[in-house]
């Protein structure tokens, strides 16, 4: 199923120092390859994201975002559907910030302050409240935290995009390489090195992170472990726990009190 094309509105002007813009971004639609003269946070507070930048592909979820510095091609989009929150950020604001694109966690306050800003956006700052959210805004981004890496996603055209959206959709799909060799018309040997190649890993490795990545948005969005263990395709919520605390250091319901979840059972 084919991609569709948006455009950004018209008449945008530049950061001073920041300009939040909120989008929604439909399903299988993406903005066209372009570069800003300013910095950029890919952002959404709901859905997920796909980037691609300097060659490569890979998702994102509310949990996190990327730092686009100034003049860095990019496109970014949905598989499923996001409500995009994209941060302009004045060349000379964006000191002590990335020189590189970068993968980052979100925390509970930045998530707020993004909000806060959106919703005052545009108002004139009489009291100079909205000078302090930016100035929150860019604390935040400083202290940061950078995260080894998202998970990697075909560039568009690839065959493998159909394995890739179809794992995404239903994690629990038990298809290995030679199964879905015969899918895509390929030898288990030819799709092992062209996943390998493409996407810096194996299938097995991938779908690993796949499978972290989405314990993380089911969870974040309100499903309790077991649920999670279920949909994710894993034999027991104990093998969940395991796979989770392996890859994370910590439980699931650790890890997402850390993020400001409370609502795990």
């Amino acid at each position: 199923m084919a991609w569709e094309t948006i455009q950004a509105p018209p008449g945008l002007q530049p950061p001073r120092p920041i300009t939040v813009r909120a989008q929604s971004i439909p399903a299988r639609h993406s903005f066209p390859e372009h570069a800003h003269r300013w910095h950029q946070m890919v952002y959404a507070i709901s859905g997920v994201l796909t980037v691609a930048v300097e060659g490569h592909s890979f998702v994102i979820s509310p949990e996190q975002a990327v730092w686009l510095p100034t003049g860095l091609p990019h496109r970014t989009g949905s598989l499923l559907g996001a409500e995009f929150r994209s941060l302009w950020i004045a060349h000379e604001a964006g000191h002590g910030l990335p020189t590189s694109p970068t993968v980052f966690a979100v925390t509970p306050l930045l998530k707020a302050l993004i909000v806060e800003a959106t919703a005052i956006g545009g108002e004139e700052d009489r009291d100079g409240y909205a000078g302090r959210v930016t100035e929150l805004i860019l604390d935040q981004l400083r202290r940061a935290t950078p995260l080894p890496g998202a998970l990697p996603w075909p560039r568009g055209g690839s065959p493998l995009m159909v394995l890739c959206e179809a794992l995404y959709a239903d994690p629990a799909d038990p298809r290995g390489t030679e199964a879905w060799g015969r899918d895509l018309a390929m030898s288990e040997r030819t799709l092992t090195r062209r996943f390998e190649a493409e996407m810096g890993m194996s299938l097995r490795s991938w779908r690993r992170r796949l499978r972290l990545f989405k314990a993380i948005e089911l969870m974040g969005g309100g499903l309790d472990v077991t649920r999670t263990a279920l949909e994710l395709g894993y034999g027991s919520t104990s093998a969940f726990v395991y796979a989770f605390r392996t890859e994370m250091g910590c439980s699931p319901q650790a890890y997402m009190r850390g993020r400001g979840v409370d609502r795990l059972q």
